[in-house]
C-alpha cells in the first residue's frame, strides 16, 4: 500500500512540477504535455543532479527538481518540434 501511495504522491509532484515549468517556460505545448514532461524532468533531473552528488529532500525539493528537469526538456522538446 505504501508504495502506491508514493507513485501516487509522486505523479502529482510531476505533474506540478510539469505545469510550473509551462509556466516559467511559457510553453504552449498544452497541459497534458506539460504535466508528462513534469514526470519524466522530474525523474532526469533526479538521476541527473545525483550524479554530481546533489540530493533534493522532501515535497519542495523534489518540486525544485522536477521543475528544473521539466524546463530542460521543455528546452529540448521546442529544438526538437522545430
Amino acid at each position: 500500500m505504501g508504495m502506491l501511495v508514493n507513485l501516487i504522491v509522486s505523479l502529482l509532484v510531476g505533474a506540478i512540477c510539469g505545469w510550473i515549468a509551462g509556466l516559467i517556460m511559457k510553453s504552449n505545448n498544452g497541459i497534458i504535455i506539460n504535466i508528462l514532461l513534469g514526470i519524466i524532468g522530474g525523474a532526469v533531473a533526479g538521476a541527473l543532479f545525483s550524479l554530481i552528488g546533489i540530493s533534493f529532500n522532501g515535497i519542495i525539493g523534489s518540486i525544485i527538481c522536477g521543475v528544473v528537469g521539466a524546463c530542460l526538456l521543455i528546452a529540448i522538446f521546442r529544438l526538437i518540434r522545430k
